[in-house]
């Protein structure tokens, strides 16, 4: 129905719908198009500042796309508002381990091995980390983060 007659007819215009950013940028991500993920989540943050689920997938695409530093500072934004987010400890620590400080790594490696694991498939990262953690205290060059983001 055109515009004019639905002034005609007196029905009520239909309102645009917001789009739902997250699921986009969730969607874009599957595809490969991390670019336009980080977009999305940006926009999706937009209406949530104060979103640690965003800001972590924020990192995360930020991380896959070389964009290191920008996703450090996200990671630490979520911790700001959450410290117990074990997620976003484990990929700030590889960050950092990428940028050659391993001292402040090896603090959230530590922080996050102290979490409870919340579920079976979180054995493997906590292996992974328990296994870098080992490395960087022994003196050896830590292992890549497995799966290297960048």
């Amino acid at each position: 129905m055109s515009w004019w007659k639905r002034i005609l007819s007196g029905e009520e215009a239909v309102k645009p719908q917001r789009l739902d950013y997250l699921n986009e940028g969730l969607a874009l991500e599957r595809q490969g198009d991390y670019e336009g993920a980080v977009t999305s989540y940006q926009l999706a943050l937009r209406d949530q500042p104060n979103s640690v689920k965003i800001l972590q997938f924020i990192a995360i695409a930020l991380s896959r796309t070389g964009r290191r530093e920008e996703a450090i500072r996200h990671y630490r934004r979520a911790l700001d508002l959450a410290p117990e987010l074990a997620g976003a400890h484990y990929g700030l620590a590889f960050l950092l381990l990428k940028r050659g400080d391993t001292e402040r790594a090896a603090e959230h490696l530590r922080t996050f091995l102290e979490m409870p694991a919340r579920d079976p498939e979180m054995a493997r990262w906590v292996n992974h980390a328990r296994d870098t953690l080992e490395r960087i205290e022994g003196g050896a060059a830590p292992a890549a983060a497995e799966g290297d983001l960048a």
